[in-house]
């Protein structure tokens, strides 16, 4: 954890601070938390989403440990450990865990399940909670019976005094968290369920994973009641990215009564994509997305610009924020139909507010999910510079169209995007030559998009 509000080099970041350390005492966990947002308690400084005993001790410490050390690694490129602390949700009927991983490539959750919970039923809210140093080697030490309480937010107030002092934590919480949770949710969204194994075969499985310094880019295939890794794509496989990003969850194999692996369709010749891994127990669930390589971070995936390159979307988004509920899943149907819009206009609202952190997919169950973050949506321009651009070429005048292809003039030069089906497709830009569509549309393409649909409003830089 970051001592006194240090800032992250290269990143934006904001400032949180906590009461005191977490801890583990008298039997509880103690999170210590930074405020948030609360629906009993909305005017509680520092609100509890929680507070009970978690049914599983054990299960619950390694998950919460998985988490807290995805924070604390850079995968790609490893430098000295760095924690950031984990996001934590209450949602009715659970709790979520969440964290990046330091190079923004992984991105951890645990979810505890109702079965896991032995107490009130969790508030709606969202903060950032302190996993520190001697919180880690408490939890490290929980096993069999232990009891361990939750009390996430608590309301008291460490005053200093000639025994001892206030401790105030200050930790930040990067921007490309932010842009992560946005991506990872419109990208988890077009997964379905590709691989479920057995405990036996996922211990079998992990236990042959590499090291997490390993980048080999592999496919995963089922065989007979057991895996095969191969080094090319086929039909029905799901892509491992670097395996040894995977070795996290190896201290929950002892309790997982399941694997399983998520993924987009994929085929003969497929280039590399990012995939969901989740370990299963009965009171828990534990999951790692990883990005289609281990030297991409999420965070630059590009995934939501479409979406919000609408001006459509981001009015849209403020008429699905008013209706949405606090239930532990998202219905869009229901959402479409209590807004009068279409599935995809709700989705693309959805994607708005997932850029204020307001929206993640869960992909065990195939839903949205709701999150609270410090953050608005009118911040979603700032952390994606390429729609800054895009909006700024078409306030230019710098988009001219006809049939089949656009012009964009761009500084200097000039690009030419092609134009299919109404659509922008291809760029004769440095950055469609180097992705070719991976990492999202170039901003020529988003500009050409905005204006083949009317919007053209531009966005100050």
């Amino acid at each position: 954890m970051s001592e006194g509000g240090r800032k992250v080099a290269g990143m934006s970041s904001a400032t949180y601070s906590y009461l005191r350390p977490s801890g583990l005492a008298d039997g509880g966990l103690s999170l210590q938390t930074s405020g948030g947002v609360a629906q009993r308690a909305a005017a509680a400084a520092r609100p509890r989403f929680f507070s009970g005993f978690v049914t599983t001790a054990e299960p619950v410490a390694a998950g919460l440990l998985a988490v807290a050390e995805v924070a604390r690694t850079r995968y790609y490129q490893p430098l000295s450990p760095r924690s950031l602390d984990p996001v934590v949700t209450g949602s009715r009927d659970r709790l979520r865990f969440e964290s990046f991983s330091g190079c923004c490539g992984v991105y951890a959750r645990m979810d505890v399940l109702p079965a896991a919970l032995d107490g009130e039923t969790p508030d709606h809210g969202t903060t950032n909670v302190d996993v520190n140093a001697p919180l880690r080697t408490a939890l490290a030490r929980v096993a069999g019976s232990s009891a361990l309480r939750l009390d996430v937010g608590p309301d008291d107030l460490t005053v200093t005094t000639m025994h001892g002092s206030v401790v105030e934590k200050k930790v930040p919480l990067p921007t490309r968290w932010l842009r992560g949770f946005a991506e990872v949710q419109v990208i988890a969204s077009r997964f379905d369920p590709r691989i479920e194994v057995s405990a036996a075969e996922a211990a079998a499985f992990l236990r042959r994973a590499a090291s997490p310094t390993d980048r080999t880019v592999l496919w995963v295939v089922p065989s007979g009641r057991s895996l095969r890794l191969t080094s090319r794509p086929v039909a029905g496989a799901v892509c491992l990215p670097g395996q040894g990003r995977l070795a996290v969850l190896r201290p929950l194999l002892r309790f997982a009564t399941t694997l399983r692996a998520y993924g987009p369709p994929v085929g003969p010749g497929s280039a590399p994509v990012a995939s969901t891994w989740e370990i299963e127990t009965p009171s828990l669930r534990v999951s790692l997305t990883l990005s289609p390589e281990p030297s991409r971070g999420f965070s630059g995936e590009g995934a939501v610009l479409t979406a919000l390159a609408t001006d459509e979307a981001i009015a849209d988004a403020d008429l699905i924020s008013a209706l949405l509920s606090w239930d532990p899943t998202v219905d869009v149907d229901a959402l479409a139909s209590a807004a009068a819009l279409p599935a995809d206009r709700v989705r693309a609202a959805l994607t708005q507010l997932g850029t204020a952190g307001r929206v993640g997919f869960d992909v065990a169950d195939a839903a949205y999910f709701h999150r609270v973050l410090p953050y608005d949506a009118a911040a979603a321009a700032k952390l994606n510079p390429r729609l800054i651009g895009a909006r700024q070429l078409v306030a230019d005048g710098a988009v001219a169209v006809t049939d089949n292809t656009a012009r964009v003039r761009s500084g200097e030069e000039t690009y030419d995007v092609a134009v299919v089906d109404g659509a922008p497709a291809t760029c004769t830009c440095p950055w469609w030559a180097r992705y070719r569509g991976g990492r999202g549309p170039c901003k020529h393409a988003l500009a050409v998009g905005m204006v083949l649909t009317g919007d053209r409003e531009a966005v100050p830089a």
